[in-house]
């Protein structure tokens, strides 16, 4: 039942979230939905046909959010495209 306290047999898992700037609350994300090779001369850059493969597709696990600016890689990388995104969050 909803907004009754009860013990879980299994705990919930947290809401992955993160901060609201300039503010103190936290916005909740379930889903991220992403675009990629929408810029073409990146994507035949990369090795990709922009016009053949579909450009969505989604972030399977949110709870790997980080908002601390950090931008961890392997080591031995030596391919790494770093890019910068638009948020929308929908209520």
């Amino acid at each position: 039942m909803h907004g009754t306290t009860s013990s879980y047999v299994i705990e919930p898992t947290a809401v992955p979230s993160i901060p609201v700037a300039g503010t103190d609350k936290m916005f909740p994300v379930h889903r991220v939905y992403c675009v990629g090779r929408n810029y073409a001369a990146h994507a035949v850059e990369m090795g990709h046909d922009p016009n053949k493969e579909p450009p969505f597709f989604f972030q399977k696990n949110p709870d790997n959010l980080d908002t601390t600016g950090e931008f961890p890689y392997p080591p031995a990388s030596n391919d790494v495209h770093h890019e910068i995104e638009m948020v929308v969050a929908l209520k």
